[in-house]
């Protein structure tokens, strides 16, 4: 029990990082990852011994998430992100860093999920697989369409109609 707890530990700052990039929000993302933990360790008993742990427990975190998006909810505004002053350095950064998590938004959230997991958490596309319980295809076709949008977005060119999100 030791060992699956200092596991499931382990990986909290992966998940982090995660949810942080899908959501965007600091509270936000404290609040999935810290849903995602009580769910876990409340489950751990269905966790297969000798699989991957952050595989599973991302897992947990995506159904959360899709449950969390169906759910209607009230729009709140920060209140702890206090501003800093910015230099020219933290400043290009940050307009970097701010030109792609709009990018990130534009996508479709299945594109932008197995991106994420697979840019940002350098997770293998099987494990992408488990974890969102879809085919190793889809995967790759999930994160190669995933790819051409951002770029397209991140260069500033029109979408052609085959990317274009479907409503």
């Amino acid at each position: 029990m030791q060992d699956e707890r200092e596991r499931l530990i382990a990986c909290i700052p992966r998940l982090r990082r995660y949810a942080r990039a899908l959501l965007g929000g600091r509270a936000e993302a404290d609040d999935l990852v810290q849903d995602t933990v009580e769910r876990g360790w409340d489950r751990l008993a269905s966790w297969r011994r000798g699989s991957d742990m952050r595989a599973w427990l991302f897992g947990i975190m995506h159904n959360l998430h899709a449950d969390q998006q169906r759910r209607p909810s009230l729009a709140t505004e920060p209140l702890d992100d206090a501003l800093q002053p910015a230099t020219a350095d933290t400043t290009a950064h940050g307009l970097a860093l701010r030109d792609m998590d709009q990018a990130l938004r534009q996508l479709p959230p299945e594109q932008r999920e197995v991106l994420l997991m697979v840019a940002l958490e350098e997770m293998r596309y099987d494990e992408v697989a488990a974890a969102l319980d879809i085919p190793l295809g889809t995967v790759m076709s999930r994160l190669s369409r995933g790819r051409e949008r951002l770029r397209l977005i991140l260069q500033g060119q029109p979408l052609p109609s085959t990317l274009k999100v479907v409503k």
